[in-house]
């Protein structure tokens, strides 16, 4: 069967009733008062869990939580005070005197055990001990805080005793709370504050962006709207989830940045169609009903492929919930609960408001210069009455001219992105990926300036102590493999309790080394069954190992179930595959660049950081995720333009440069606010913003750039008719979706 022949049985059909989108948007256009209580009550008791959020979410959870070092802890907390991982270290360093000899350090001491003590979530407090935790000079001691509640309360715990200890220093005795839970306060603090100075600050320019974008005040506004409903009721229903499991206080983050980006990404989408749509009735004399007519089009029309972007976007996010992590699961679900709730209100409660405003959508309008909305001649744009607001966009009218360039010049045009793409993925293949060092932590903070003050006086594994449990009947033998171990500085043994031995390990490289990693797994291989190896070093290496374990299947689902997604849109295999496929390039090129910046070093001076050698390890399995959604996002606004002038007028070129001159403004204005937002974080203080910044501007306007606005379109112009084509078999079985109204 021919193209043409396929195409002709997918779109030849006898007139259809409106579909349920159409009935959802005229229905929500005509009973704005309904929709706005439905939506004021959804918000009121979201809303009024909102205010909580920060202090119900939780600091802790980046851990397999089917791990050997996870199960360790859990004994080790049962039967040995909880002096495993999550516990408390106080670092009290004395400039000038052993402290065995100054009575202001003794005093220290004291006050800072009593401290500890006082605490309800700590277990039992261990005073410095000559050969274990006071180191040879004299001049630092470590106290340690067993934890006696869960990894997410010490945390807590660590954020509130920070201060009140560090105000015990004097002169010339520091004291600073160090330790895995410490850490991941400062890292949480810091890095929390600065996402929020950096969203902040990326508002002015996504305002002017939205404003340039949509062309008026008024209409600029809507995503800001959409913006509004989907936080407020991720943040109330995140805080409820607490009630379920732990909430990482990151989902709160990634789920206003998908709030902001999906509520520009569909309500410029929407506007922009329901404005073509209102132009097209501009003779029909009741300008109410010209406005309900227009938000049935755009509801079966844009609002279908609003729809499917949507399922994509949470599909997409929901192959990180095979990470067994409590915090990945947990920012999974955040983004996903902000896509839910700006997805429905976008089907609701934006045609409810574009109902009632109408022809004032366009109130406030900003005037650009001539120069840009001036239309030549010779390259003029089709006279129908859908591209009537077209005509007078000085961006439609590049993008109208850019698509007769790719219709002209596809080999070429194709080339030179494939060259730019290759050239920025090359490195990608020397990609080294790794848990957070103490790099990420500000050298001002405690927990950093403890971890410092541990590895000048004890050596460089002594902040990553490991935690050997094995059987008491054991014991002797367990020895003997620490003791002869290449790997390990120390192995000082502990106390027995319940048929266990705990022996306090010291590795010879730092926490974060691949060498103790290697050690980590050299020794489960060595020591007697049913030995159990814990502490944070071991956390670590095993969610990054867990990490790099699943990111290859992470991404086979995100291909597969993208491919299957856009061909249940789309219906044609071949457009499928290529929207699947082009955006692993992006991605790849996108951490290409990552290697050379954060793995290598380049620009590390310029952005004020210091590279750890390496990516870390949760960065391509979850940014991955994330920009497939988002890929996904725009390729199903350009190519659902595309499927439906082509099923209206049978010719592919004209589809290919219809869909860029519309549906490109959007990528184009979203893909805008998207890399100004994501690089206010690459600005920012503490290396995570940055290393997640970076990566997602570079993809995002790579994605945007070469694969939205050049590959697809030579796609669909080398290809023409076959790129809609399908087998008969095929489109039997697929449901007959149409984006034509």
């Amino acid at each position: 069967m021919s193209a043409a022949t396929t195409t002709a049985s997918r779109t030849t059909s006898q007139p259809e009733s409106p579909g349920g989108l159409a009935r959802l948007g005229r229905w929500s256009a005509t009973h704005l008062r309904v929709v706005l209580l439905l939506w004021l009550a959804v918000i009121a008791v979201l809303g009024a869990f909102a205010p909580r959020v920060e202090s119900a979410l939780s600091g802790a959870g980046w851990q397999d939580s089917t791990s050997q070092s996870v199960q360790a802890r859990a004994v080790i907390a049962r039967d040995f005070s909880g002096l495993g991982a999550t516990a408390l270290q106080v670092v009290v360093h004395d400039n000038h005197a052993p402290i065995a000899a100054d009575p202001a350090a003794q005093r220290i001491i004291a006050r800072a055990s009593d401290l500890l003590a006082a605490d309800p979530r700590v277990s039992v407090v261990v005073a410095p001990e000559a050969g274990v935790s006071l180191s040879k000079d004299g001049a630092t001691a470590v106290i340690q805080a067993g934890a006696k509640a869960n990894a997410n309360d010490m945390v807590r715990a660590a954020d509130d005793l920070t201060k009140p200890l560090a105000r015990l220093a004097t002169g010339s005795i520091t004291v600073n709370l160090t330790g895995d839970s410490a850490l991941w306060s400062d890292f949480n603090q810091v890095n929390h504050a600065a996402m929020i100075r950096s969203e902040v600050l990326s508002w002015p320019v996504t305002m002017l962006v939205l404003v340039l974008a949509f062309g008026s005040l008024v209409a600029a506004g809507l995503p800001l709207m959409l913006t509004l409903v989907g936080l407020l009721s991720a943040a109330g229903a995140l805080v409820l989830s607490t009630h379920i499991a732990p909430v990482s206080i990151w989902a709160l983050n990634f789920a206003l940045m998908f709030a902001l980006a999906l509520g520009i990404d569909y309500a410029l989408f929407l506007v922009v169609r329901f404005r073509a749509a209102l132009a097209a009735r501009a003779d029909q004399p009741d300008r109410r009903q010209a406005a309900v007519d227009a938000i049935g089009e755009t509801m079966a029309t844009a609002g279908k492929a609003i729809a499917f972007s949507g399922v994509t976007v949470l599909v997409s996010l929901s192959t990180v919930l095979l990470v067994p992590s409590p915090a990945f699961r947990s920012m999974a679900l955040g983004i996903m609960l902000s896509v839910v709730a700006v997805l429905a209100a976008t089907l609701t409660l934006l045609p409810a408001v574009l109902g009632r405003l109408g022809h004032r959508v366009d109130a406030g309008r900003v005037r650009l210069p001539r120069r840009l909305t001036r239309r030549p001649a010779a390259h003029p744009l089709p006279s129908t009455a859908n591209e009537a607001v077209a005509r007078k966009r000085g961006l439609e009218l590049l993008l109208h001219r850019w698509g007769g360039l790719l219709s002209r010049r596809p080999w070429i045009a194709a080339g030179l992105v494939v060259i730019v793409l290759g050239v920025l993925a090359w490195p990608v293949l020397g990609l080294r990926t790794g848990m957070p060092s103490i790099a990420i932590i500000p050298a001002d903070q405690s927990a950093r300036a403890g971890y410092v003050q541990v590895v000048s006086a004890f050596g460089p594994g002594a902040p990553g102590e490991l935690q050997v449990l094995t059987p008491v009947a054991d014991q002797t033998r367990t020895n003997a493999v620490l003791t002869g171990d290449r790997g390990i500085a120390a192995a000082i043994p502990g106390s027995t309790n319940a048929g266990w031995a705990l022996i306090q390990v010291i590795p010879t490289t730092d926490a974060s080394a691949p060498a103790t990693g290697a050690t980590i797994d050299r020794l489960r291989t060595e020591l007697p069954s049913g030995s159990l190896i814990g502490g944070a070093a071991a956390e670590n290496h095993d969610l990054d190992t867990a990490l790099s374990s699943r990111t290859p299947l992470v991404f086979g689902l995100l291909i597969g179930l993208g491919f299957l997604l856009l061909l249940i849109a789309l219906g044609s295999p071949l457009i499928a595959f290529a929207g699947v496929i082009t955006n692993l390039a992006s991605i790849a090129a996108a951490f290409g660049v990552a290697k050379l910046i954060f793995q290598d070093g380049h620009l590390s001076g310029l952005l004020h950081f210091q590279p750890q050698g390496f990516v870390d390890a949760w960065a391509p399995l979850f940014f991955g995720a994330m920009l497939t959604g988002v890929a996904m996002d725009y390729t199903l606004f350009l190519l659902s333009a595309a499927r439906e002038h082509y099923d209206a007028t049978g010719d592919p070129q004209e589809a290919m440069r219809t869909a860029l001159r519309t549906s490109g403004r959007v990528v184009v204005a979203a893909a805008g606010v998207m890399v100004a937002v994501f690089l206010t974080f690459a600005l920012s203080g503490p290396l995570a913003p940055k290393e997640m910044g970076i990566i997602l501007a570079v993809a995002v306007f790579l994605d945007a750039l070469c694969i939205r606005l050049i590959i697809l379109p030579v796609v669909l112009r080398l290809t023409g008719h076959g790129a809609w084509y399908a087998p008969a078999w095929l489109t039997r079985v697929l449901p007959n979706i149409r984006f034509s109204h």
